[in-house]
């Protein structure tokens, strides 16, 4: 379930495909539509762990497509995907998830061949899901430096009216600390002592996010994105989707951050979900 086909076989988060497409406008703002795909996309990941078949029905058999290069596309790749699972051991409990358009995104706590952290990204067309990303890491041993594990926090959006300004603001984030590196606007976008990290190597507060990413550049893991593809975003919840560099590894590395939670314009919550890829 990885987020391009070109990409190999790590933890992947990064590329929506080449193809970007915008959301319906006649069932963006339907709110039951946006409730009831939440609870198809929530009801396909459980049955890996319950092996019911119902919740096949929401995706299209003859258009899906699958970016996990160890899924093949369609139904029969979905069919290899159960069959392979360990018979009783698989756990999936889904703790956030949200809509931006066609696209549902979700945080998911899973159990396969050892405990993993998830992102997946659905998208819809005609009221069928047609095409899949992931993004899966290792479950984090321990807390964080400041307690938070990979999971914790709100799970439920708010603001959702504020969810294109926030968008915005990630955007402009992205750009200004990320890729230009201007520390100056740290301020803008970081509520300082409020901000929590749920890097399982990073500290809370700008302190602690400059400690952290200092740390990780002398293991000779430091971070460096590209490019990014896709904002998805739901009130106050913002996922961004790109790709870059981690570490001195020779093979490409795609990374994910998520969420960016916005609170009065100011960013109060993070993950990194960094990997090289195989």
């Amino acid at each position: 379930m990885k987020l391009m086909h070109q990409l190999g076989t790590g933890i992947v988060a990064g590329v929506i495909a080449l193809s970007v497409y915008g959301a319906n406008p006649e069932t963006a703002n339907d709110g039951a539509d946006m409730s009831n795909r939440k609870q198809q996309v929530v009801d396909l990941l459980k049955s890996l762990e319950t092996g019911d078949p119902k919740p096949l029905q929401y995706i299209n058999p003859n258009k899906y497509i699958q970016h996990n290069l160890a899924v093949g596309d369609g139904m029969v790749g979905l069919g290899v995907l159960f069959a392979s699972l360990p018979k009783g051991a698989t756990k999936v409990n889904t703790v956030r998830v949200f809509q931006d358009g066609d696209f549902v995104f979700m945080h998911t706590e899973y159990d396969f061949f050892g405990p993993k952290i998830g992102f997946d990204i659905f998208r819809y067309e005609d009221g069928k899901i047609v095409e899949h990303w992931d993004n899966l890491q290792e479950k984090a041993p321990k807390p964080s430096p400041s307690g938070h594990t990979m999971i914790d926090g709100p799970t439920t959006a708010t603001d959702l009216d504020k969810t294109e300004a926030n968008k915005a603001l990630t955007n402009a984030y992205m750009h200004d600390i990320v890729f230009n590196r201007r520390r100056e606007k740290f301020p803008v976008y970081f509520d300082g002592n409020n901000y929590i990290q749920h890097n399982p190597w990073v500290p809370d507060q700008l302190t602690g996010l400059a400690a952290g990413l200092q740390e990780l550049a002398k293991q000779w893991h430091a971070v460096k994105y590209d490019r990014v593809h896709k904002i998805l975003g739901e009130g106050n919840f913002v996922l961004v989707i790109a790709e870059g560099s981690f570490g001195d590894a020779p093979s490409p590395v795609a990374c994910q951050r998520t969420p960016l939670r916005w609170h009065n314009s100011a960013e109060k919550q993070e993950d990194d979900y960094l990997h090289a890829l195989a």
